[in-house]
C-alpha cells in the first residue's frame, strides 16, 4: 500500500471539469461500459498532467445520470419511497465520482506514478432568496404526457413545461452557487498531492440557517458556475472545461459559424451580450470563465478530452484570458 504524498509546494493547481455529455455522449445508449470508456479518455490526460507535477482537482456534470435516477425514483415509487432531488444529486455525485476515481487511479498505475485519488461529496451553499426559486428553468427527469404533467403539477406542485417537442418535464430551480462547504478540505487534500474529485453535478444545493446549520434543497446548480466558485476558493490558476465540441464558435450552427482560438474577458462578454452562446449549452461555460478570470484566475481552456493536450499548449480548442 502506498503512502499519502505529503509534499507541500507551490506547483500550479488546475481544475478540470468533465461535462455530463463527455461521460455519456450523443448517440450513446448510456451503459456503464460506455461511461467508463469515455471517462478513461479524459483520465488519461489528467494522469499525464499529474505526472508532470500539476495539482489536479476534478469536477463533473451529472446529466443525464441524475435524470435516470429520477426515472427510477418515479418507476419504483409504489414500492420504495421516492427520494428528494438533492438526495438524487448526492447519489449521482457519489456514483460518477467513484467511476472517475477508479479510472483515474488505473491510469496513474499505468504511468508508474500512483497517487491518492479521492471523491468528496460536496455541499454548495445557495441563497434562500435566490430568484431562481420562484422561476424554475432547469428541466430534469423523465418526459411525461400533457395529462401526466397536469396531474403531477396538481398532486406535487411541480412546475412542468414542454421540452423540445419530446414531452413535458419537471422544471427545478438553478440557483447561483455562493460557496463550497468542503472547499477547505478539498484544498488541504490537493496541497498534500491528493487528486480530488468534487462538486459533481454542481454539488448538492444546501441552504444555510441563521445558526449555521445546513439543509438540502431541491435544485440543480450549474456545474460550470459551481466549478468556477470552487476554483477561486482553492486558488486554482487554470480552468480546463471539457465538453463535446472542440472549441467555442461564433454563430454556432449557422452557415457563418467560425471558431474562436483565443479571446479576452472583454471579448467574451461582448459575444455573450450579442447572443452568440446558447443558454444551457455554451453560455454558462462562458459565464463561468468570465467569473473565474475576473476573480483572479489566469486562463480558461474549452475543448474536448481528445484535444485537451493540444489545447493546453495553444494548438486546439479555445483559450480565454483576463
Amino acid at each position: 500500500m502506498h503512502s499519502m504524498t505529503m509534499d507541500r509546494d507551490d506547483r500550479k493547481r488546475t481544475i478540470v471539469s468533465l461535462g455530463g455529455n463527455v461521460i455519456i455522449r450523443r448517440n450513446d445508449a448510456g451503459t456503464i461500459e460506455e461511461q467508463f470508456r469515455n471517462t478513461q479518455t479524459a483520465c488519461r490526460y489528467m494522469a499525464r498532467l499529474a505526472e508532470g507535477g500539476e495539482r489536479i482537482v476534478i469536477t463533473h456534470g451529472n446529466g443525464p445520470v441524475v435524470g435516470n435516477i429520477l426515472i427510477r425514483n418515479e418507476a419504483a415509487s409504489d414500492e420504495v419511497p421516492p427520494m428528494p432531488l438533492y438526495i438524487c444529486d448526492a447519489d449521482s455525485e457519489g456514483g460518477i465520482g467513484f467511476m472517475i476515481q477508479q479510472t483515474l487511479y488505473n491510469e496513474l498505475v499505468k504511468t508508474g506514478k500512483v497517487k491518492d485519488v479521492v471523491t468528496v461529496v460536496t455541499q454548495v451553499v445557495v441563497e434562500r432568496n435566490d430568484p431562481a426559486f420562484t422561476n424554475p428553468t432547469k428541466p430534469v427527469g423523465p418526459y411525461y404526457t400533457r395529462e401526466q404533467a397536469a396531474a403531477l403539477s396538481a398532486e406535487k406542485g411541480w412546475e412542468m413545461a414542454e421540452d423540445s417537442g419530446r414531452g413535458w418535464r419537471r422544471l427545478v430551480p438553478s440557483p447561483r452557487p455562493v460557496r463550497v462547504v468542503e472547499a477547505g478540505v478539498i484544498r488541504m487534500n490537493s496541497d498534500m498531492g491528493v487528486m480530488v474529485i468534487a462538486a459533481g453535478g454542481g454539488g448538492i444545493p444546501v441552504i444555510e440557517g441563521c445558526d449555521g446549520t445546513l439543509s438540502g434543497v431541491d435544485a440543480v446548480i450549474d456545474k460550470d458556475l459551481a466549478t468556477s466558485t470552487l476554483a477561486l476558493e482553492i486558488g486554482a490558476e487554470r480552468f480546463i472545461n471539457l465538453t463535446q465540441i472542440e472549441c467555442v464558435y461564433l454563430d454556432f450552427g449557422k452557415p457563418s459559424q467560425r471558431p474562436i482560438e483565443r479571446m479576452t474577458v472583454a471579448e467574451a462578454k461582448r459575444y455573450l451580450d450579442e447572443g452568440h452562446f446558447l443558454t444551457g449549452s455554451m453560455a454558462p461555460k462562458i459565464e463561468a470563465a468570465i467569473e473565474f478570470l475576473q476573480g483572479g484566475g489566469s486562463e480558461v481552456v474549452i475543448t474536448t478530452p481528445e484535444l485537451v493536450e493540444e489545447a493546453a499548449s495553444g494548438r486546439a480548442g479555445t483559450r480565454i484570458y483576463p
